[in-house]
């Protein structure tokens, strides 16, 4: 003979019964479940149960997948914002760098351009005085001597 369960587990099956039927009747009550199946697609889910289980099944079993695909878009986006990011960031700094090096033998070479241009200025201006000059350059000495010895004389003079 076939063993009796216990009067309490089927008590317990009883109670669970109406839970669910409770869980059940709140959930198609739900306003948004009544809309859905008064749409063309929930009627027809509803008039087709085997399709219904179907895309039910479906719908959960790529839940995790789907969750899957969009946590690495997002990482891989967040990854690729972050490295786009660090490059620009370094070709800002490389360039900027080599922007001060630029710049600065720039000024290297313009301070020594001056420089050249100055000496090349004074030499040319001294030569050219020197070749165009209206006296001979002994007349000029002469002078100059001259010049000198009356002022030191001068000087003497005064007592200074």
């Amino acid at each position: 003979m076939a063993k009796e369960e216990p009067p309490s587990v089927s008590r317990d099956l009883q109670e669970l019964q109406r839970k669910l039927g409770l869980l059940l009747e709140s959930f198609l009550n739900n306003s948004k479940v009544v809309a859905f199946m008064k749409s063309p697609v929930g009627r027809f889910l509803d008039r087709h149960p085997f399709v219904a289980l179907t895309v039910l099944m479906f719908v959960t079993m790529s839940a995790i997948p789907v969750g899957f695909f969009l946590l690495i878009v997002v990482l891989t986006s967040l990854g690729a914002l972050m490295g786009a990011i660090l490059l620009e960031g370094l070709v800002i700094s490389v360039c900027g760098l080599s922007l001060l090096f630029v710049l600065c033998g720039l000024g290297f070479l313009s301070l020594a351009l001056s420089g050249i241009a100055m000496m090349s200025y004074v030499v040319v201006s001294c030569l050219m005085s020197y070749w165009f000059s209206p006296r001979p350059l002994t007349q000029q000495n002469a002078n100059i001597d001259c010049q000198l010895a009356m002022k030191f004389t001068e000087a003497e003079r005064l007592g200074l």
